[in-house]
């Protein structure tokens, strides 16, 4: 699964590491080394994916990110130094996609690289399973779309596939690490995750997102789908 990606990274001997293992992989790599060029070339020519280190000069790493989603839904995966769970919240938020904290394994990093292609062009959903449909909200598995009535929602591939996994099994409550295990394949991982993708999910299917109907908390064990339509 070769792709196009965008390094950034000030500092240039980690830059050149990971762009080393991606090309390995066979992907095309750009770097650059901040956050207003980083920027710049993601929006006039969007690549498949960026790794994308939190703090950078002229433009930090959240900025980049924040001004991207606006515009494009590309795939981020956040580089992070501090290694603090509110770091990786704030990242979460912003709409990246998953994170790794430095020191990192250059190999562990090429993995998530692929884990988050894979997911983002729809590989981890088994074909043939269709249409999932609640009311006005509509999510084509297949084409990798979600619609609430006559707007298409623009999710990460990591949304979407938290909100197909509720969506298929309604009514039913899930820890959050069995969703970090089901959803995504973690064995282990940090549960801020999951609250992140539930939040911003909320956000944008909710009616009113402080009060959910269809993502519903239950306390002491996670989250449930419960389908408006049947209201």
């Amino acid at each position: 699964m070769s792709a196009r990606i965008l390094v950034v990274d000030d500092d240039p001997t980690v830059a050149e590491v990971v762009a080393r293992y991606l090309e390995r992989d066979g992907h095309t790599v750009e770097c650059v080394g901040d956050g207003a060029e980083a920027l710049r070339r993601a929006l006039s020519n969007p690549p498949d994916l960026l790794v994308l280190d939190l703090m950078l000069p002229k433009m930090d790493g959240l900025q980049v990110c924040r001004k991207l989603r606006e515009r494009w839904p590309v795939p981020v995966i956040m580089l992070t130094a501090l290694g603090e769970e509110i770091d990786r919240v704030v990242g979460l938020e912003t709409g990246a996609d998953d994170y790794v904290t430095k020191p990192f394994s250059p190999r562990e990093l090429a993995l998530r690289v692929q884990s988050v292609l894979r997911r983002a062009r729809g590989a981890s959903i088994p074909a043939g399973t269709g249409v999932l449909r609640d009311g006005e909200l509509v999510v084509d598995v297949g084409a990798h779309e979600v619609r609430l009535g006559d707007e298409e929602i623009m999710l990460t591939a990591r949304e979407f596939d938290l909100l197909a996994h509720l969506m298929r099994n309604p009514r039913q409550a899930f820890s959050r690490s069995a969703l970090l295990d089901q959803v995504w394949g973690w064995s282990f991982g940090d549960s801020s995750t999951v609250t992140v993708h539930v939040r911003r999910l909320r956000e944008k299917i909710e009616p009113d997102p402080t009060v959910p109907r269809r993502i519903v908390t239950v306390w002491g064990v996670g989250y449930r789908y419960e389908p408006l339509a049947a209201t």
